[in-house]
């Protein structure tokens, strides 16, 4: 409170002090900010672009060493051990991280190339070009400047946890570049890769491409919607309700509502935002409810989701229909696109859904969600939405550690095999 107090005063003492400030003072100073916030930025980017090229360079390294089997399955540990003797406090360079480096090398060594290995001999006479770029794009790939820009952009963590998901370059492209547009942290690219999106987003039943227009609009709209959502925050056993038929559409709804934020991202992430549930919209004296409505940024559309229990039935795609008429007479907005229904069922066939939805004359997507009342009893506690589930696994994992410290026999025996 006192440096905030601090602060404001300043504040107010420079507009007593200078009532005859220049009219400009003010954008000036928004001006310098923001050029100090864009080097701020700029200098990250450029450091952790710096590391991965770092990072190529000591697994490509480490690569050649182990595939000439020069050196022994203990050598990786040693070299830790050894550099962390010779640069105390040097972080990211455990025996662990090492191994995932070269792991990082061989994955991407077909796409990126070392331009040299710094030696006694070659640092006397590489360029400075060549000292601080050791990582080069390989032309016979033919990577976009997006892709390279993204590939430098994104931290060594959302590599790894890439590369440990992701078994196909066409994968991996579609999430480096994803993750260094958004930007995700490593906890949203977990979420993102566990919904697994690119084989999800895109492939919902819908009518885009006849119900919307231009056609950039409808490419967009379907980019935007997946055919499946994870709303693991969503437990239906644990609802408020006296018995099953009581979980209805109104107690999922609150449900995602109570965390809107985490039901923002497992929509799709930022261009959702959040105008209310139950919206009620009047007509000609009568009302009516929509279950939750969005605003999603990137299409300059209202988007009206709709709830339902159990398996897709074609009727469903009437009431929504009609809400969308509805929204489009009463709330849309002259500067806005038309507006977009995403229904959201537990079951569906999509050729039934595909049918359904042909000749409906609004833009609607059918998709299906899962809860954890869905998710198998042995993963429910994997959720990693659920407060706390990390700490869990944290204190597990830590006591698990520490039991075989207590047996010192079989360790004994362990060691003796060895």
């Amino acid at each position: 409170m006192g440096n905030k107090h601090k602060t404001q005063v300043a504040v107010y003492n420079a507009e007593a002090t200078h009532g005859s400030m220049p009219s400009d003072f003010v954008s000036a100073v928004k001006d310098i900010k923001l050029a100090i916030l864009q080097a701020r930025a700029n200098a990250a980017r450029l450091a952790n672009a710096e590391a991965l090229k770092l990072y190529f360079f000591v697994g490509g390294y480490i690569s050649k060493k182990t595939r000439n089997a020069k050196w022994g399955s203990g050598a990786i540990d040693a070299l830790s051990n050894q550099l962390q003797v010779e640069l105390p406090g040097l972080r990211g360079f455990s025996a662990a991280n090492i191994k995932y480096m070269r792991i990082f090398f061989d994955e991407w060594a077909r796409w990126f190339e070392i331009r040299h290995l710094p030696s006694d001999e070659n640092r006397q006479t590489a360029s400075d070009e060549d000292a601080l770029m050791p990582i080069r794009h390989l032309p016979s790939d033919e990577l976009t400047e997006e892709q390279i820009t993204a590939f430098l952009s994104i931290g060594f963590t959302h590599h790894r946890e890439i590369l440990n998901k992701c078994a196909t370059y066409d994968e991996r492209w579609y999430y480096i570049t994803a993750c260094a547009k958004a930007p995700w942290s490593v906890e949203q690219l977990h979420a993102h890769l566990r919904a697994d999106d690119y084989h999800h987003i895109g492939a919902l039943p819908n009518n885009f491409e006849k119900t919307l227009s231009p056609m950039a609009q409808a490419t967009r709209a379907v980019r935007s919607f997946r055919d499946e959502y994870l709303l693991e925050l969503v437990n239906l056993d644990n609802v408020d309700a006296r018995a099953d038929q009581d979980v209805d559409e109104r107690v999922l709804s609150k449900a995602l509502v109570a965390d809107v934020e985490k039901t923002i991202q497992a929509l799709g992430g930022d261009d959702f935002c959040f105008m209310g549930r139950e919206k009620r919209l009047v007509f000609e004296d009568e009302e009516f409810f929509i279950d939750l409505l969005f605003y999603h940024r990137g299409l300059r559309a209202l988007v009206a989701v709709e709830l339902k229990m159990g398996k897709f039935r074609p009727s469903y795609l009437g009431q929504l229909n009609f809400y969308l008429s509805a929204l489009d007479k009463i709330v849309k907005r002259a500067d806005e696109n038309q507006s977009i229904g995403l229904l959201l069922c537990e079951e569906m066939k999509k050729p039934v859904v595909q049918l359904a939805v042909q000749d409906v004359s609004k833009p609607i997507g059918v998709a299906t969600y899962k809860t954890l009342k869905s998710i198998p009893q042995p993963y429910k506690t994997l959720a990693p939405v659920i407060e706390g589930v990390k700490r869990v696994m944290a204190n597990a994992r830590a006591e698990s550690e520490s039991k075989p410290k207590k047996k010192s026999a079989p360790r004994k025996t362990s060691k003796g095999g060895k």
